[in-house]
């Protein structure tokens, strides 16, 4: 019986969050971030302020409902690999299949680039991704969190979406940029290209 309590609070706690996230999302794309009040989101999802402050923390919060999970899931990306596979090549998949499918057309991707307190929001939220994910790649290689190849690696990672997303097959453009940190510059054409005699002056 407690274990069905508490699975029904967790499914209400989870249904009231999404209900604030879209409200919030419905709203803020309609009139703009800063043209809403928390209350209004609390009243489009039928809910106290006081609720709505227990599920998030800040008004920029609304927007970044899956925050947590992203984290989470970068995490897993890393502990969970398969036996065997780099460290490297766990983040490109984990990378490819989730940070690639967000389309610039997509209605949160336009809110957070066009709001600078949403934007600024979502530099702080990645820098604490930074800082776990490399802490992750510490534990996961044995060198200290604060090794170049661990900071560096979780810093590319994390940035190297932007990049793909700007590109016509972001997929591919992810999984090139992967390679060039596994294989390195001298590998590319360009790098060749300087090689030859009478190149690069």
């Amino acid at each position: 019986m407690a274990e069905t309590t508490t699975g029904r609070r967790e499914r209400k706690k989870a249904q009231t969050r999404q209900a604030l996230a879209d409200a919030a999302l419905r709203l803020f794309t309609e009139r703009g971030f800063d043209d809403v009040g928390v209350r209004e989101v609390a009243e489009a999802a039928d809910v106290s302020l006081s609720t709505l402050f227990k599920h998030f923390p800040s008004k920029e919060a609304l927007v970044f409902d899956l925050d947590a999970d992203v984290e989470s899931a970068l995490v897993a990306a890393v502990r969970d690999r398969a036996p065997g596979q780099p460290v490297l090549h766990a983040l490109r998949d984990h990378m490819v299949h989730t940070r690639t499918v967000v389309r610039t057309d997509d209605p949160t991707f336009v809110l957070v680039e066009s709001t600078p307190a949403l934007r600024d929001y979502a530099r702080r939220m990645w820098s604490r991704h930074e800082k776990t994910l490399a802490a992750t790649l510490a534990e996961a290689t044995g060198l200290a969190p604060d090794a170049p190849a661990v900071t560096g690696l979780a810093r590319f990672a994390l940035e190297a979406p932007g990049i793909a997303r700007a590109s016509e097959d972001p997929a591919r453009t992810m999984r090139d940029l992967f390679a060039l940190l596994e294989h390195g510059w001298a590998t590319t054409p360009l790098a060749r290209q300087e090689d030859q005699p009478g190149q690069g002056g």
